[in-house]
């Protein structure tokens, strides 16, 4: 005999474990159904030779037979009345358990196989047990007399075959219902089956199994993310890239993204509230393209690029190219300045020749030295002196205030660097015919406060939040990269940070960005009571307590309300 093999199409796997089911199920509620059924019927059965008991009980030629033990008497009037009700049996005891009546008159005279107590002490007892006669239910009453002493007890019993006569006649009528449920189940599974046949196409289960996992592994191996949605806007499906791009839970799915993610562009784009092909939007300090395409079932899927690392690349090299410029147009500067210089010498203006190498290289050396005695961190004094190169070339006067200070105790140069050359370039950029940018640095214990103003046009006052918006701009988009994510990435980094950011009007008449960046700086000691008299920068005279300074309560960021 061949072996059985499960079937391959998937139809004929649901037709076959559907018949199972259904065979299973209906099989499992009728045996549920019977067994309180004949729980039903051992009860009534019970209750039923409890009533005998009881009507037998009120005669009292019972009790004076029982109080007399006179067993002749009370055989007779037992087996009248097992005769007229039908039972397996009617039981006359005396008070100390003694047949007094028994179907089997050799039993008389001994005593009863079941404990007779509990009647004896006043009590009406129902059991399904076992006794001489074979299991049978049972009802035992006291057995008083007229004045209410108890004499004995009666105990009657239901055979169990008539129990079971009455569950088999029961039984036709609910296998016939369950017959009738379990055709219904069948012919709803095979139509169910052939509809399924349709929809799948009549693949083999191995396929479908294939398939998924080729899908699995394709969503999870591309280095894109993807989120699926449902109509609903829940989440149905996020690759392992999407969960890490989206910083989302593994137990994501099923959820909405306005649960997931905080409101602002990302959600917008996800859930389809804003429209439009390779939008950026900014997750953290990740910066993401994201593209949205809708799905016949009214769903979406969504990809992400990363471009963080891309964008920090671009932004370098706008840097480099931006400091090669500088560097080619102080080049050209340069020379023109030599070709200057050796005209004054050959016509003989030694006096106006050394003048003009003094004024050139102070204009240089003025403005190392304002960011170095101001701005101790060398992250930070780099980045001001690259950019005021940049800055220059441009026709802009990038300046430090004189009430700046920055110690050398950044907890993190990069964060810093991130707000502030952001910060910078915007100004930059908003200064297209030459103006001022001057950056302000000032330290209240361990927080760093961070100004940057222009005397460019100014913001208007219903575009200060627009501003950081991601993908938001008002200028002109360079080809290699999109714009409006400098500001974003700045507001990210200082709420992530516990800080506060807020632009308005500054003193140059243009924009002014005011940064509060909380313990951004290592916690320092005094240093004047413990420095050496001789020391060769004194803590005290180079960095006078501007270090521990309280800020003027005028700053807006400062003032409480």
């Amino acid at each position: 005999m061949g072996r059985l093999h499960w079937p391959r199409r998937v139809f004929a796997q649901l037709l076959l474990g559907q018949t199972v089911v259904t065979v299973g199920v209906t099989a499992v509620t009728a045996g549920l159904f019977l067994a309180p059924v004949s729980r039903e019927l051992d009860r009534d059965a019970m209750q039923r030779a409890l009533a005998i008991a009881q009507v037998t009980a009120t005669d009292q030629d019972v009790a004076r037979a029982a109080a007399d033990r006179d067993p002749d008497r009370a055989q007779a009037i037992a087996e009248r009345v097992r005769l007229a009700s039908r039972a397996e049996f009617v039981v006359i005891t005396d008070d100390a358990g003694i047949r007094l009546s028994h179907t089997d008159p050799a039993r008389i005279g001994l005593r009863v196989s079941t404990d007779p107590e509990p009647a004896l002490r006043g009590e009406s007892v129902t059991a399904i047990q076992d006794g001489t006669l074979g299991r049978t239910a049972r009802g035992k009453v006291p057995l008083r007399t007229a004045d209410g002493r108890i004499v004995g007890e009666v105990s009657v019993g239901l055979s169990d075959d008539s129990i079971r006569r009455r569950l088999v006649s029961m039984t036709g009528g609910i296998l016939l219902c369950a017959g009738a449920g379990l055709a219904a189940g069948t012919a709803a599974t095979l139509l169910l089956a052939r509809r399924l046949k349709r929809r799948t196409h009549n693949i083999a289960v191995a396929d479908i199994a294939a398939l998924l996992i080729e899908r699995e592994a394709m969503l999870h191996g591309i280095r894109e993310g993807m989120v699926a949605l449902d109509p609903a806007g829940r989440i149905r499906l996020a690759n392992d890239e999407a969960l890490r791009l989206l910083a989302l839970p593994d137990d994501c799915t099923g959820r909405t993204v306005d649960q997931l993610l905080p409101p602002g562009r990302l959600a917008d784009v996800l859930t389809g509230r804003v429209e439009g092909a390779d939008l950026p939007a900014v997750r953290d300090d990740r910066v993401l393209v994201v593209n949205r395409m809708a799905t016949a079932d009214g769903g979406a899927v969504t990809t992400l690029r990363d471009r963080t690392e891309l964008e920090s690349l671009v932004r370098e090299l706008d840097h480099t190219r931006g400091l090669t410029e500088a560097l080619r147009a102080q080049d050209h500067e340069h020379a023109n300045r030599m070709h200057t210089l050796l005209g004054l010498l050959e016509l003989g203006r030694h006096d106006q020749a050394a003048a003009f190498i003094s004024e050139q290289s102070g204009t240089h050396a003025a403005l190392a030295a304002a960011v170095a005695a101001h701005v101790r961190d060398p992250h930070t004094a780099a980045l001001l002196t690259g950019k005021a190169a940049v800055a220059a070339e441009r026709g802009v006067r990038l300046r430090v205030t004189p009430d700046s200070h920055l110690p050398d105790a950044l907890l993190d140069p990069r964060a810093l660097v991130t707000v502030l050359g952001n910060l910078v370039d915007n100004a930059v950029d908003a200064l297209a015919a030459g103006g001022t940018v001057e950056v302000r640095l000032r330290t209240a214990g361990t927080t760093l406060l961070v100004e940057v103003a222009d005397s460019g046009p100014g913001i208007p006052a219903e575009l200060r939040e627009r501003v950081f918006e991601e993908g938001w701009t008002s200028k002109d988009a360079p080809a290699h990269r999109p714009r409006g994510l400098g500001l974003a990435l700045v507001r990210r980094l200082v709420g992530r940070t516990g800080g506060r950011l807020a632009v308005g009007t500054g003193p140059l008449g243009g924009a002014r960005f005011t940064v509060e960046l909380p313990e951004a700086l290592r916690a320092t000691d005094p240093p004047c009571a413990t420095d050496p008299p001789n020391a060769a920068e004194p803590s005290c005279a180079a960095e006078p307590s501007r270090a521990t300074a309280p800020v003027p309560p005028t700053d807006p960021l400062l003032e409480r309300a």
